[in-house]
């Protein structure tokens, strides 16, 4: 039952743009774990979150990874397809 608790814990957090997100993503690359002050740091690059709010999203990060990586998540069944180079995907014959 933890994917439900984990569930309710995303739910009841505030929510995240993708540009905010991706925000974070840059930030945790610049401030590693032996930085200090890492999560105000982190809350000043993302803007609009407090210290707490990013390190609770951190936090939920390293739960779904691990989630995936014990295989608790299904990899999901996408449609094979390739790109021509140009931006345009192209389906595989069969």
């Amino acid at each position: 039952m933890a994917c439900s608790s984990l569930a309710s814990s995303r739910s009841s957090s505030s929510s995240w743009t993708p540009k905010q997100n991706k925000q974070f993503e840059n930030a945790l690359a610049l401030y590693d774990q032996d930085t200090p002050d890492r999560w105000q740091n982190v809350a000043k690059a993302v803007g609009g979150k407090s210290p707490e709010e990013v390190k609770r999203h951190y936090e939920i990060l390293l739960q779904d990874l691990e989630h995936i990586e014990s295989g608790q998540v299904p990899i999901p069944n996408y449609k094979s397809t390739m790109s021509n180079g140009r931006g345009y995907q192209m389906n595989r014959g069969i």
